[in-house]
């Protein structure tokens, strides 16, 4: 791509994408290169090669159908409902959950067989639909990964420009999903999901026992959530005083031990080799 026209694509983006959006879980102005309607494009362009580089979709329809009707009850009732979240189940031994713009999210094998109830799912899924709902992903892609990155992706979705002159899907894939958020986008995506997964019938205390087996996974192997959703020291610490301090009083909410067995663990077990 010549540099004049970079620069002409760049100035059509500046005009007709609005530089700041609101982030509905602060309600503070953050700097936005892409709109809405852009960054599910671009989720849809990019997803089936996070599938690609991660081993593709576990093949069991009742467990993925299970993580999606888990994923849409929390979907519905964050602060962008009108999305079309897609939950997808990645056949995939890392210990890892991840997000893309516009509201597609993945679950690998290797966190599905480390978790034990649907609560504890929940607040997975809940994490990652909160940082679809800041656009955290988009963000972190606008403010650092550079300005030909950015280029390519926005040309990339709107299919308007012939493979040479843009880097390969592939590649771009590969630079989104090293990004890593910051301790405040943390911080925000695990108090916007527990407030998620509480609203939408789930027992908070599912998101501690998933911190908690993280920090133990963590203390035998890196694993890589945390390469690319930093812990805080006081990530257990906080959630706890919320919990406390928030939903103390809360009776009935779900924690779905058998349900998850027989969703999920019985699936993989089934599947196994």
């Amino acid at each position: 791509m010549s540099k004049k026209m970079a620069l002409l694509i760049l100035g059509i983006i500046f005009c007709l994408c609005p530089a700041c959006a609101v982030n509905p879980l602060t309600g503070e102005e953050e700097l936005m290169f892409f709109s809405i309607d852009q960054d599910v494009e671009i989720g849809r362009k990019y997803a089936p090669e996070v599938e690609n580089q991660m081993g593709d979709r576990i093949d069991n329809n009742d467990l993925q159908d299970y993580i999606n009707t888990v994923g849409q009850q929390i979907a519905r009732i964050s602060h962008r409902p009108t999305l079309q979240y897609h939950f997808i189940a990645l056949d995939h031994e890392s210990v890892n959950a991840l997000a893309l713009p516009g509201g597609y999210i993945f679950v690998t094998k290797g966190l599905l067989e480390h978790l034990q109830t649907e609560s504890q799912l929940a607040s997975v899924l809940a994490h990652e639909i909160a940082h679809v709902v800041a656009r955290d992903t988009i963000n972190v892609i606008s403010n650092e990964i550079g300005i030909n990155i950015l280029l390519s992706a926005a040309i990339i979705a709107s299919d308007k420009a012939p493979p040479r002159d843009v880097m390969r899907v592939a590649d771009v894939t590969r630079q989104i999903l090293g990004l890593r958020y910051s301790r405040n986008d943390e911080h925000q995506a695990d108090l916007g999901g527990l407030r998620y997964m509480v609203r939408a019938g789930y027992n908070p205390h599912g998101m501690i026992e998933t911190m908690q087996m993280f920090e133990a996974q963590q203390t035998v192997r890196p694993i890589e959530f945390f390469s690319t959703h930093p812990s805080p020291e006081n990530r257990i610490a906080y959630l706890t005083r919320k919990i406390q301090a928030k939903y103390y009083n809360l009776t009935g909410l779900k924690i779905g031990k058998e349900d998850y067995r027989s969703g999920v663990l019985q699936h993989l077990t089934n599947s196994s080799p």
